[in-house]
């Protein structure tokens, strides 16, 4: 299923003179029946090692989730158990309640009407764009095929790239090839592995929309491995947060950000101070004053944490906490400020708007709002 290096280059005889500008038609994609992806206890191991560790995880037909996490975490395992290119060593995969992998049951990939779109896009360099857009087509007569083929490509801008090949495209021309060949077939799941990395920043802001509103056209049930946040927020009506081979907290944007069930979460969707302080009476002491522990258990550690843009910076003369800048560095919209503020052992760093003249030695005025503050077990943080 993998797209590898056993396909030889032959000399391009059919580019375009002219190559036409990639402008997205309005022309729009054919709908598919998506099904519902479910993840039943899922595991895979190798040899010791293990990568995906008892994942349940159910995706609504026509719904877009985002696994999100480091390197290493299982993601993109638990998508190639998804596609069928690799076998859970327990649990299983259904499509619509229909078991396609499990200890009984195995449904080899292209029988899974699954679409796979990789990270290095893996175009065949030897064919044409029309080519690569309608391999997967092979069991239609040869004119239909095409004709499908050049109606996704329409709707991707690329109809005129058609006889050319993918040597001569940019990056972001090959990831809409890519694509329109997961696509066309009409699967009924969309899997996608940190599709938009290669991309520089600001056609990845741009492809992500346009593929976006390519899969609400479709309709496809779609995963899409990303170790971006923001990537995450702006694609998946939910995100499943994993690390060392398990699901951690799965949930819309707003559920993660506001309420992480542990601080590896909090770190990954806000910047944050981190401060530790003891439960006593089932509070925990701060600078800001008393904060509920959140149920931690009396005399253990915890950890506070303090989003860097929770941290308003007033004049002297206003109410909060004194403090005197140590530092400020400029990021375009917001300045990033080390305060060190009366209280705290470390100092504060504060995302701010540079409206004021805030300046190295300021002297300044902080407030924190005590519900923007967040408390982990610091025993469940150690290894966040």
């Amino acid at each position: 299923m993998t797209f590898g290096a056993w396909l030889s280059g032959r000399r391009r005889d059919s580019v375009p003179s002219t190559l036409p500008s990639a402008v997205p038609s309005g022309r729009r994609a054919a709908a598919t029946f998506a099904a519902r992806l479910t993840f039943d206890s899922v595991s895979r191991r190798f040899g010791d090692h293990v990568a995906v560790d008892k994942v349940d995880l159910d995706i609504a037909p026509g719904e877009v989730v985002c696994l999100l996490g480091p390197s290493g975490c299982g993601k993109t395992t638990l998508l190639r158990i998804a596609s069928g290119i690799e076998r859970p060593t327990s649990g299983r995969v259904m499509l619509n309640d229909r078991e396609v992998a499990g200890p009984e049951r195995f449904v080899p990939p292209e029988q899974r009407s699954i679409g796979l779109m990789f990270q290095d896009f893996a175009l065949f360099p030897h064919l044409t764009i029309l080519q690569n857009v309608s391999f997967g087509l092979r069991s239609l007569p040869p004119a239909e095929a095409q004709r499908e083929a050049m109606s996704v490509l329409a709707r991707v801008g690329l109809e005129g790239y058609a006889q050319a090949y993918p040597d001569i495209l940019s990056g972001g021309q090959q990831q809409r090839v890519a694509l329109a060949r997961a696509i066309v077939p009409r699967p009924s799941v969309v899997l996608m592995d940190e599709p938009f990395s290669g991309l520089d920043v600001q056609l990845r802001d741009s492809m992500q929309e346009e593929t976006l509103s390519l899969l609400r056209e479709t309709r496809a049930t779609c995963m899409i491995v990303t170790h971006h946040p923001e990537e995450a927020m702006r694609l998946g009506n939910r995100i499943g947060v994993m690390r060392a081979g398990r699901l951690i907290q799965i949930g819309r944007a707003e559920d993660l950000y506001h309420h992480p069930a542990e601080l590896f979460v909090a770190r990954l969707f806000s910047e944050i101070n981190e401060l530790s302080a003891k439960v006593v009476g089932g509070e925990v002491e701060t600078p800001i004053g008393r904060l509920p522990s959140g149920g931690i258990a009396e005399g253990e550690r915890a950890t506070v944490c303090i989003r860097e843009r929770a941290v308003r910076v007033l004049p002297v003369g206003a109410g909060g906490l004194p403090g005197r800048v140590l530092d400020v560095r400029f990021l375009g919209d917001v300045g990033l400020m080390e305060i060190a503020v009366e209280g705290f052992e470390v100092p504060l760093r504060a995302r701010a708007t540079l409206d004021a003249p805030w300046t190295k030695g300021s002297e300044v005025r902080v407030e924190i709002d005590p519900a923007s503050v967040l408390v982990f077990a610091s025993k469940l943080s150690e290894g966040a």
